[in-house]
């Protein structure tokens, strides 16, 4: 008789806990950070490329950092990693205080890059944990389990954006923001970047809460009989594995999507005629899909194939896509929000797939998968690009038929091609 096998076993049930809720603190700011983009925009008078920066900060640190968090963590171990994540997460989140001062652009993307140094070190190290917490053969379930609660700190997130920061941004009460003068600007202005840096200066004292408690708590972590580092030899080996290789390149798109599918739902719906404030519930929509999308697919893990299910919910993603761009209006929206309950499924399981057999060199494979994200810094400012090929406005143009803010979701509808493929290779490989 087979016995079965649990998910996550009672001896390290109360480490799965504590690296889980990373998941939500990393969801979180992410949430926090979309809206942003709007926000910056308007309360600093950028275009659409300047105001894309926000993205490309927050991003570019997970591909700056990913490398080095995987070598403290192959030397060290999992807990050093996920203590020096939170130490710089903490401490990017807490400059936004000097920055708002000091009502510098620059500033606030600089901690915005130093807060990502921190996640970088907390997904290279928490996603390979979690994996490595029990069977290697409900791995990929189990990640998927821990990120599903990811949304609940992207919900969060969103949350506190809409309460706490767009409700309160003064430069959102006026439509000819740029006409004011010079002085009453300047007031806004610094009324708004307060506002602005509270959630991030309260999130920075949480963190800091929560590294003390994990710092007090043993954490499980197997020994290495050989602990020398080959850094050579492990990228010879994990680069020979086409699972891997190819998971990278998809992981790479994926995040990509999943930032411009969050990031210009707020541009797509201004085209529209629906403000930030009331934009912000359709946001609250997609990530409340997003979050359905983990538990049920989590669940169907047990009887359907990762990579078929990944393909599945790619193929789905194009036919979304495609409405996003030609179906004008709130079907549109309509489809744009849903693409995230699609979505809901494919990092943990691109990342389970991409890891899967890999045992120790796990940890350096994970920082490529990290540094993957970096996709999230660079589409979105192409998507950018786009939106300003008529000026800073949404629909200065039209291409094929549809406003440019229609036509730029094209890239995330490459993003799902390209995610297809590795669901259906790595399918008739497995």
């Amino acid at each position: 008789m087979n016995k079965k096998i649990p998910v996550v076993s009672k001896e390290v049930i109360l480490p799965f806990i504590l690296i889980t809720s990373l998941f939500a603190l990393w969801g979180f700011a992410n949430a926090v950070t979309d809206p942003m983009v709007s926000a910056f925009k308007k309360v600093l008078e950028l275009d659409n490329l300047k105001a894309s920066l926000v993205q490309l900060a927050f991003y570019g640190g997970y591909f700056t950092m990913a490398l080095p968090a995987a070598y403290f963590m192959k030397k060290y171990s999992y807990k050093i990693g996920i203590l020096i994540g939170l130490s710089l997460y903490a401490f990017g989140a807490l400059l936004f205080y000097p920055a708002a001062a000091l009502e510098n652009y620059t500033f606030f993307l600089v901690a915005l890059y130093i807060l990502t140094f921190g996640l970088a070190f907390l997904e290279t190290s928490a996603n390979p944990y979690i994996l490595a917490m029990g069977d290697k053969r409900t791995a990929t379930r189990r990640l998927n389990l821990a990120q599903a609660f990811n949304p609940l700190g992207l919900i969060t997130g969103l949350y506190v954006a809409q309460i706490f920061v767009l409700r309160k941004l003064q430069s959102d009460d006026f439509k000819n923001y740029n006409q004011l003068s010079e002085t009453v600007k300047q007031n806004i202005r610094t009324s708004d970047l307060l506002v602005i840096r509270n959630p991030y200066v309260i999130l920075g004292i949480v963190v800091l809460l929560l590294l003390f408690i994990i710092s007090l708590i043993k954490m499980p972590e197997k020994k290495e009989e050989n602990n020398s580092i080959s850094i050579k030899q492990t990228f010879i080996r994990i680069f020979k594995k086409k699972n891997f290789t190819e998971g990278v390149i998809a992981q790479l798109f994926y995040v990509g999507a999943q930032t411009m599918c969050w990031t210009y739902i707020y541009q797509y719906a201004e085209n529209i005629g629906i403000n930030n404030k009331t934009a912000v519930n359709y946001s609250y929509i997609a990530f409340g899909l997003f979050l359905g999308g983990r538990f049920i697919f989590t669940y169907f893990l047990k009887f359907i194939n990762p990579s078929k299910l990944l393909l599945y919910l790619a193929v789905l993603s194009i036919f979304l896509a495609l409405g996003t761009i030609f179906i004008q209006g709130i079907g549109g929206l309509y489809c744009l929000i849903t693409i995230s309950f699609c979505m809901s499924l494919m990092f943990p399981t691109i990342y389970g797939i991409a890891l899967a057999d890999l045992g120790e060199d796990a940890k350096f494979a994970s920082a490529f998968l990290v540094m993957a994200i970096v996709g999230g810094a660079i589409l979105p400012v192409l998507q950018g690009f786009i939106l300003d090929i008529g000026g800073i406005g949404y629909n200065d143009t039209s291409i094929l038929g549809v406003p440019e803010v229609n036509f730029s979701f094209i890239l995330p509808l490459i993003c799902f091609f390209v995610i297809t493929t590795y669901g259906y290779r790595s399918f008739k490989r497995s």
